[in-house]
């Protein structure tokens, strides 16, 4: 099978290992033999190409696909087929970059699942889609560098040479189309159109990046302010100033129907500032119950109910629940509740059943508000609440990361 190709022992070995990853990942088996995994660099051992120390790209432009930046190389004027960049993100899944020279049969897209490296490409040598790799979703930053050879393509990782596929595309200087485009965080293609569609959005960093010998410059409609890249971080969800994100009741776990309940749990990490933090409602205008933050105190109020205050102890789980005849809030041993009528009752079946019936976190949009928190999960009844399946969500929401602690850099936008 593997005709004039040498291939010593060790990667007939992984090659083995691979087989069946390979053929869950829809890697055709022809193409086996053209595949090899080793941890012994090159020779000579590939370096990670200098580059000005620009402040390092923020790799999400919000909840959508839209690149950061998107730069077109001339095939003609390439004097080193590889590029270099170093990543880092605590978020399993999201795209790094994707090339193409057209949308329809020449494109590549390299990103995250499940915090392993994912490559698909698609064009008229080869047609594949392969996982592989250490998780990298570790907040570390990673080196990591791609090198044509001409017709194969190779990949190192921390210096590791991590992937070789082969007979995968013409050399550069042999190439049909004369030029690149290259997209840094974002897709310039339907989701649905990848091989293996994956949530496209990233929140992660990029920096030393050098894409065919060229920098890329953020665009001009990018986010300019990317405070995460610059700051201590850990893992988490992160809410600056102002910022909201908007689930539709229909869309998340429902209320146990006998008895009726319903429960959510958030896991605070960091709280500052004053303002919401969660509101049930069917509007912008119509609060069914909110919770408010103000002087490290959890606020609970409920239309013409008496309001209940409950003080914040960062790190222990605050739990909401719901039923027939009361709202429950508690912290570790600490509890305060609130009992309903049988009116308030029907109005709150009436939620849950309404069209627009919602569940927010933050700030309802245009209200001015100073709170900001990063919460460590997410939980409504049981199941953990993915803030990449939002309704809406504001742009500069951190998805999967947050601040060690507050600072002026926390407290605009990013």
């Amino acid at each position: 099978m593997l005709g004039e190709q040498e291939v010593n022992v060790e990667c007939l070995l992984q090659l083995l290992s691979l087989w069946e990853r390979i053929l869950s990942l829809n890697l055709e088996p022809a193409r086996l033999a053209d595949l090899c995994t080793s941890t012994t660099p090159s020779s000579p051992a590939p370096g990670i190409q200098s580059a000005q120390d620009s402040p390092a790209k923020y790799l999400s432009n919000g909840p959508g696909q839209e690149p950061v930046t998107v730069l077109t190389i001339d095939l003609t004027k390439i004097s080193k087929p590889s590029s270099s960049f170093e990543f880092r993100t605590w978020d399993p899944e999201g795209v790094i970059f994707y090339g193409d020279t057209n949308t329809e049969d020449d494109w590549f897209m390299l990103g995250l699942r499940d915090g392993q490296l994912e490559i698909q490409l698609h064009n008229l040598w080869a047609r594949l889609t392969v996982g592989f790799g250490p998780r990298l979703n570790d907040g570390r930053w990673h080196p990591v560098e791609l090198k044509m050879n001409g017709d194969s393509l190779l990949l190192w990782v921390d210096g590791k040479e991590m992937l070789c596929l082969r007979q995968v595309s013409a050399s550069l200087a042999d190439h049909p189309q004369l030029s690149m485009r290259i997209a840094l965080g974002g897709l310039l293609l339907p989701t649905s159109k990848l091989r293996f569609p994956l949530v496209p959005a990233l929140d992660g960093c990029i920096r030393r990046d050098i894409w065919l010998g060229h920098q890329a410059q953020l665009s001009t409609s990018a986010r300019t302010s990317l405070g995460n890249c610059d700051v201590d971080l850990q893992p988490g969800l992160f809410f600056p100033p102002g910022t909201h994100a908007e689930f539709s009741l229909q869309d998340i776990p429902q209320p146990h129907t006998d008895p009726w309940t319903f429960s959510l749990e958030l896991g605070f990490k960091l709280v500052d500032g004053a303002g919401r933090l969660l509101t049930l409602g069917t509007g912008t205008n119509s609060s069914w119950l909110t919770l408010h933050l103000q002087d490290q105190t959890v606020v609970l109020s409920s239309e013409a109910e008496p309001k209940l205050a409950l003080p914040l102890a960062v790190g222990l789980p605050l739990q909401l629940k719901l039923d027939v005849f009361k709202v429950a809030l508690s912290q570790g041993p600490k509890m305060e509740v609130l009992s309903t009528s049988l009116l308030r009752l029907a109005s709150l079946w009436r939620l849950w059943s309404h069209p627009q019936g919602h569940l927010s976190l933050g700030a309802l949009p245009g209200e001015d508000s100073s709170a900001s928190f990063c919460l460590s999960d997410l939980w409504v009844q049981g199941q953990r609440l993915d803030i990449d399946k939002a309704l809406s969500r504001s742009q500069d929401i951190w998805t999967h990361s947050c601040p060690q602690s507050p600072s002026n850099d926390t407290h605009t936008s990013h």
